[in-house]
């Protein structure tokens, strides 16, 4: 799991994939962070993801850089916890511009039952359950 934090971290910006009734969504996201274990994203509970999400928890992260790619298949479960969505926002400051713990709004989730494959076109593909 550490490994596919520090990709996505490092790479910046990656997609997030949901599903929308028959179909997919894919937009660009950036929070990635770890706590207690776990690896979160940030967004809006007001935002179509956030519902789409609810609806349906499954969803895909892809990024690339530096000639490699991940992709990570996974089912993504809400944290409602104060603590869970402070400590996104502390790792994000910029963010609290826009949102705030207690704001009834921030979200976040943690990836479950994830698999994660890193691939290049030099090197087998590696996979990371978690």
């Amino acid at each position: 799991m550490e490994k596919v934090y520090r990709f996505l971290k490092d790479a910046g910006t990656y997609y997030l994939a949901t599903v929308d009734g028959d179909q997919p969504r894919v937009r660009p996201f950036g929070t990635i962070h770890l706590f207690e274990g776990r690896l979160y994203i940030q967004t809006g509970r007001s935002k179509d993801v956030a519902k789409q999400l609810a609806a349906d928890p499954k969803a895909e992260i892809c990024a690339f850089k530096d000639g490699v790619w991940l992709r990570v298949a996974c089912r993504l479960v809400e944290d409602d916890r104060v603590q869970a969505r402070k400590s996104m926002l502390d790792a994000y400051p910029d963010l609290r511009g826009m949102y705030d713990e207690n704001d009834g709004n921030t979200e976040v989730l943690y990836l479950t039952d994830a698999t994660a494959t890193f691939c290049s076109f030099t090197a087998p593909p590696e996979t990371v359950r978690f």
